[in-house]
C-alpha cells in the first residue's frame, strides 16, 4: 500500500513501478488512513515526509493501525555534501541557508526543512505506545569518502552540471525564482540564476575546478546526511 496527499505524486509511483502490481495506491495523509483496519498492518515506512507530520494526529492513527510489535520507519535526508571539497561544501550551505532573499534560506517551507536539517530528532514517538525506538544517523564530512560520522545510506558520484540541475529541483529554488523571475539560467541564454553564481563562487574558490575549462563535466563524489527513526510498536 502507497500513499501521498498529493495526486501527482501518486501519479508519479504509478509510471516508474510499471510492471509491479501487488501495490495500492490511495491518496490520503498519514494522519488519516481509515480506509485501513485497526491493528491490520505489520509495518509503515515513510521516505522523506515525516517532517510535515501533524504528530499530534500521526502517532495515534499510527497506533491504531499497527499492530503490537510492528515497526514504524520514518526517514528523511538532509542537504548532499561535496566531499573532497570543503570549500566547496561550505559555500553551498551558505547559498542554501543564507538569509536576505538573495539566497536560499528565505524560501524553506518551515518548519520542516529544520526538522530535516536536525536529522529528525525532533520527532518523538510517544514512550507510552512506543519501544525499542532506534535513531540511525549520518552527518557527512569533507575528508573523503565515508569520512562522515553515522550509517551512509546515501552518496552518489554526479557530474557538476548534473548538481546544478539537482539544486534546481530544491523547493527552496523554487520560491527564490518565484522572488526574481527575470534571473534565469545561463543555459537557458539568462544572464545566470543563484545556482550560477553559487558555482561560479565554489569555481572560484576551488582550484581543482578553476584550473579545469570544461569544469561543470567533472565527476565529484556527494553524500547526503540523513536520519533514520524505528519504533515499535507496544
Amino acid at each position: 500500500m502507497a500513499t501521498d496527499p498529493s495526486s501527482g505524486m501518486l501519479d508519479q509511483a504509478r509510471s516508474l513501478n510499471q510492471g509491479i502490481f501487488n501495490i495500492d495506491y490511495q491518496q490520503s495523509p498519514a494522519e488519516d488512513l481509515s480506509f485501513l483496519e485497526s491493528a491490520s498492518v505489520d509495518m509503515i515506512v515513510s521516505g522523506q515526509a515525516a517532517h510535515w507530520f501533524d504528530y499530534s494526529r500521526f502517532f495515534p492513527e499510527m497506533k491504531r493501525i499497527l499492530r503490537k510489535g510492528a515497526t514504524l520507519a520514518l526517514w528523511g535526508y538532509k542537504d548532499h555534501v561535496f566531499v573532497d571539497y570543503p570549500k566547496a561544501a561550505d559555500i553551498l550551505n551558505m547559498y542554501a541557508y543564507g538569509k536576505g532573499g538573495d539566497l536560499l534560506g528565505d524560501y524553506w517551507q518551515q518548519p520542516g526543512r529544520t526538522i530535516v536539517q536536525n536529522k529528525y530528532r525532533d520527532i518523538e514517538p510517544p514512550e507510552e505506545e512506543w519501544e525499542d525506538v532506534q535513531r540511525i544517523e549520518y552527518e557527512p564530512e569533507t575528508r573523503g569518502r565515508y569520512s562522515g560520522k553515522g550509517t551512509l545510506f546515501m552518496e552518489k558520484r554526479i557530474k557538476l552540471s548534473e548538481c546544478m540541475n539537482y539544486i534546481r529541483t530544491w523547493s527552496s529554488y523554487h520560491g527564490w525564482q518565484e522572488k526574481h523571475p527575470d534571473l534565469q539560467k545561463r543555459e537557458d541564454g539568462g544572464e545566470g540564476d543563484i545556482v550560477d553564481r553559487m558555482f561560479d563562487d565554489m569555481v572560484k574558490h576551488e582550484p581543482e575546478w578553476r584550473n579545469d575549462e570544461n569544469w561543470m563535466d567533472r565527476d565529484v563524489d556527494i553524500e547526503w546526511g540523513s536520519g533514520l527513526i524505528l519504533a515499535r510498536r507496544k
